[in-house]
C-alpha cells in the first residue's frame, strides 16, 4: 500500500503552553510543509479532525505518526478493563481523563490505577505540590511493580523510557495518558476509515502508527526548536521511503503492547545448544518419547514477511487474520425474485411493483413502501424496506404488480449483513497453512495483505564416498545417491525452500566446510549417512565436537540411529543412510519437526484403521513401520520388510504402524495405516 499524505506529531502531556512556540509542546508536520505549533491538545484536535476528514474526502491515504506508546506492558489492560484489548484501555482513559486548558487529572488517575493493582502499583512521579494518594514521587518507592517495567519493544529500543513515569525528564507516562483519549476520539470519529497499527489491518484511508523520532533524524539545526525539527524530518523521512521497505517495517505482531515503527521485529528465538539431549540413562528411546522431546524443545526459527493474498497460497500465517469488513457487507438477495417487507401469510397476495430494480453492484436508491415489492436479482443489496425475497418462479408478474400464494417466512431468501464474517473477527488463525479456499475467504473479507512466515530453508546433504550422482556413471562399488533427490522432493512438497547441499565425501575437514556454508544459508539441515558411531561416521564426530551431539537409538524399524545436533545455531537432523530408513524417519520425525521450525506448529499424521490382508508376528520393544497399500479396502504389505528394497517405497501408498507391544496379526485384523497423503505427500 502507498500513502499520499504523511503526518507526524510530537506529543505533550502538559497543559496549555501559551501562544509562543516552545519546546516540549505539541508539534505536527505534513511532509513537504512547515511544522505547526499547537498550544494545547484541544487546539491540535480541533485542527487534525477536519484535516483528516478533508484528506479522506479527497481520496488520499494518510499515514499519521504519534510519538507516544499505544499500549502498556502485558497484563495491565486486563487488570484495568478485564480485557487484553488495547482499545478497551483507550476507552477507559477517554472516560476518566479530564483535560482542561490549564489543568488535567492525570496524576490522580495514576494514583487510582495504582490502587487497582497488587503492591504499590506501576505508576510513579507526582509532578504536583500536593500529595496524590497511591502515587509515589520516586520509582524506587514502588514495592513491587506487578508489571514489566517496559514493553517488549522498549527492550529493543536503546534509550527509551518507561510508560510508568508520570513526571520529570522522560515522563512518557503523562504523554500516553493524555494522548490515548485523543486517539480514541479520532478512532470513533473516522470508524472504518481509520486503523491503528499494529493492532488492526491497515487497508484503510488513515493509518495511525507509533513513532520515535530519535530513530529517524539527527540533531536540530541551530536556531530551530528540536521538536519542530523532529516532526518535519520524520515526515519527510517516511515520505521518501520505498513502499516495500515500509511494508516490511510494518509486519510486526504485538497485539496488546503495540510497537514503535522502525524497531526491527525480534528474530525468532534460536534453539538451545542442548535441545536434542535426551535424559541421562536413555538408551533405547521409544518413538513417542522421541516425538515428545522434539515437540517440547523446538520452536519457530523463521522470520516474518508480507504477501499479497493472491500470492500467499501455501504460506504459513504469522499472526491471526481479522476480517477487514463484514461479508456480506450489506443484506442482500440470495435469489432472483421480488423483494418486500415482513413475509407473507397464507393466501393470495397482490403487491404493486415500484419503479426500477436492485441488482448486484447497482443498488436501488429509494426505500420500498410497505405493501409494495421490487424486482431484485441475486447478490443485490436489499433496499430499505425490504427483508424478504420470493423466487421469481413462485410469482405471476406484470409490469405493475406481482401475484403469489403464501405463506412465506419473513427473511426468506435474504442474506444478513455479516452472516458469514463480521469485521474485526478472527477468520484464520496464526500457524495455518493457507489453502486456495482460504485465499477466497481472505479476499471476501477485504484483506489485501497477510503476514506470513518466511519459508523455512531446509538444506539436504548426503554423505559417503560410495555415492554416485543420479544419471552419472557409477563404479561397481558405488550406489546412486537416492536420498538427496528423494528428500529434496519431500521438502518441496511440504512447501519449504530446498537448499541442495550436494554430497560430502568421507573427509571430515571437507564436511566441516560444507556444514559451515550450509549453516549460513539454511534454517535446518537434513543429512543422510554418517549418523552412527563408526569410523566413517564423520557427521556424528563433528557434532560431538560442538557439545550439542545427541545420538538417538530410536526403538523402531526401519530407522533406529538419528544424529541430532547444532552447527552454528542451525539444527541438524542426521538421518540413516539407507533410503527406506531415511524416508521413514523423515516422515515420522522430520515432518512434524520441520512444521514446528517453520511456524505452523506441531503436526502428526493420524492413522486410519483398515483390515490387514497379511499376517505378522511381532515382538515387543520397538515400533515397526511396514510399507503397504490399499487394495479392495484391505491393506497389502510389501513382499519384503528389508530396508534395502527401495522399490517398496514406490509400491506402497503409505505405512502400517505397529505399536511397541508384541502382537500377532491375522488376516482381517484392523491395523493403523497412515497414507502418504496424511504426511502431506
Amino acid at each position: 500500500m502507498t500513502y499520499d499524505t504523511i503526518l507526524m506529531v510530537d506529543w505533550s502531556g502538559a497543559p496549555d503552553q501559551g501562544p509562543r512556540p516552545k519546546a516540549d509542546a505539541i508539534w505536527a508536520c505534513v511532509a513537504g510543509d512547515d511544522p505547526i505549533y499547537f498550544r494545547s491538545r484541544q487546539a491540535f484536535e480541533d485542527w487534525v479532525t477536519p484535516f483528516l476528514a478533508s484528506e479522506v474526502a479527497a481520496g488520499r491515504r494518510v499515514l499519521a505518526g504519534f510519538d507516544f506508546p499505544f499500549g502498556y506492558p502485558a497484563g495491565f489492560a486486563k487488570t484495568v478493563t478485564g480485557s487484553d484489548d488495547p482499545f478497551a484501555l483507550w476507552a477507559w482513559f477517554a472516560d476518566h481523563i479530564v483535560d482542561e486548558a490549564k489543568s488535567n487529572n492525570r496524576f490522580d488517575i495514576a494514583g487510582q490505577l495504582n490502587a487497582m493493582t497488587d503492591g504499590t502499583g506501576p505508576f510513579w512521579g507526582n509532578g504536583l505540590k500536593r500529595d496524590i494518594a497511591g502515587l509515589p514521587r520516586k520509582g524506587l518507592a514502588r514495592d513491587p511493580n506487578p508489571f514489566p517495567e517496559k514493553r517488549m519493544v522498549e527492550g529493543h529500543a536503546k534509550g527509551s523510557f518507561t510508560c510508568w513515569q508520570m513526571a520529570g525528564a522522560g515522563a512518557v507516562g503523562s504523554q500516553v495518558m493524555m494522548g490515548l483519549p485523543v486517539l480514541h476520539r479520532l478512532r470513533a470519529r473516522f470508524g472504518t476509515n481509520l486503523s491503528v497499527w499494529p493492532f488492526e489491518q491497515t487497508d484503510t484511508a488513515i493509518t495511525i502508527v507509533e513513532i520515535w523520532p530519535t530513530l529517524y533524524v539527527g540533531p536540530a539545526p541551530d536556531g530551530m526548536i528540536k521538536d519542530a525539527h523532529q516532526v518535519q524530518a520524520t515526515a519527510n523521512h517516511f515520505a521518501v521511503m520505498p513502499t516495500d521497505a515500509l511494508h516490511d517495517m510494518m509486519h510486526v505482531s504485538a497485539p496488546e503492547e503495540g510497537w514503535i515503527l522502525g524497531i526491527p521485529a525480534p528474530a525468532a528465538p534460536p534453539l538451545r545448544n542442548d535441545c536434542f539431549a535426551m535424559p541421562q540413562g536413555a538408551h533405547w528411546t521409544p518413538v513417542d518419547a522421541a516425538l515428545a522431546h522434539l515437540q517440547s524443545h523446538l520452536n519457530s526459527v523463521t522470520g516474518i514477511t508480507s504477501k499479497p493474498v493472491d500470492k500467499a497460497a501455501g504460506r504459513i500465517l504469522a499472526e491471526d487474520v481479522c476480517a477487514v469488513r463484514s461479508h456480506p457487507p450489506t443484506p442482500n438477495s440470495a435469489v432472483d425474485g421480488y423483494g418486500f417487507a415482513g413475509g407473507a401469510a397464507d393466501g393470495l397476495h397482490v403487491m404493486p411493483l415500484v419503479d426500477g430494480r436492485a441488482a448486484a453492484g447497482v443498488p436501488h436508491p429509494d426505500p420500498v413502501p410497505a405493501g409494495s415489492a421490487i424486482r431484485i436479482l441475486t447478490g443485490a443489496t436489499l433496499p430499505h424496506g425490504v427483508d424478504t425475497v420470493i423466487l421469481q418462479e413462485d410469482v405471476a408478474a406484470t409490469d405493475a404488480a406481482i401475484t403469489f400464494n403464501g405463506p412465506l417466512k419473513r427473511g426468506a431468501n435474504a442474506r444478513k449483513a455479516g452472516e458469514d464474517m463480521i469485521a474485526g473477527d478472527v477468520i484464520l488463525p496464526k500457524g495455518r497453512i493457507l489453502t486456495p479456499a482460504d485465499i477466497g475467504t481472505l479476499v471476501a473479507a477485504g484483506v489485501g495483505h497477510v503476514a506470513v512466515q518466511k519459508k523455512l530453508r531446509v538444506g539436504v546433504l548426503s554423505t559417503g564416498d560410495e555415492l554416485a550422482q543420479a544419471g552419472g556413471a557409477a563404479r561397481a562399488d558405488q550406489i546412486y545417491d537416492a536420498n538427496r533427490p528423494m528428500l529434496g522432493a519431500v521438502v518441496q512438497a511440504w512447501g519449504h525452500k530446498l537448499v541442495d547441499l550436494g554430497c560430502a565425501p568421507d573427509d571430515r575437514e571437507i564436511l566441516r566446510g560444507m556444514l559451515d556454508d550450509a549453516a549460513a544459508r539454511c534454517d535446518v539441515i537434513l543429512t543422510s549417512g554418517g549418523a552412527s558411531a563408526g569410523d566413517e561416521d564423520h557427521m556424528s564426530a563433528l557434532l560431538d565436537q560442538t557439545g550439542s551431539f545427541a545420538l538417538w537409538r530410536v526403538a523402531m524399524k526401519p530407522g533406529r540411529p538419528l544424529a541430532m545436533g547444532m552447527w552454528h545455531d542451525t539444527p541438524i537432523i542426521g538421518l540413516p543412510g539407507n533410503p527406506v530408513a531415511a524416508m521413514v524417519c523423515t516422515l515420522v520425525f522430520a515432518c512434524p519437526a520441520l512444521s514446528m521450525l517453520a511456524g505452523s506448529g506441531w503436526t502428526e499424521a493420524v492413522p486410519t484403521l483398515l483390515p490387514a490382508a497379511f499376517t505378522k508376528s511381532k515382538k515387543a520393544g520397538r515400533r515397526e513401520f511396514i510399507r503397504a497399500r490399499v487394495v479392495d479396502g484391505q491393506l497389502e504389505a510389501f513382499a519384503s520388510e528389508g530396508s534395502g528394497r527401495v522399490s517398496g517405497l514406490s509400491w506402497a501408498t503409505g505405512l502400517v504402524m505397529l505399536d511397541d507391544a508384541a502382537m500377532d496379526i491375522a488376516i482381517g485384523d484392523l491395523v493403523p495405516f497412515i497414507p502418504y497423503a496424511a504426511f502431506g505427500l
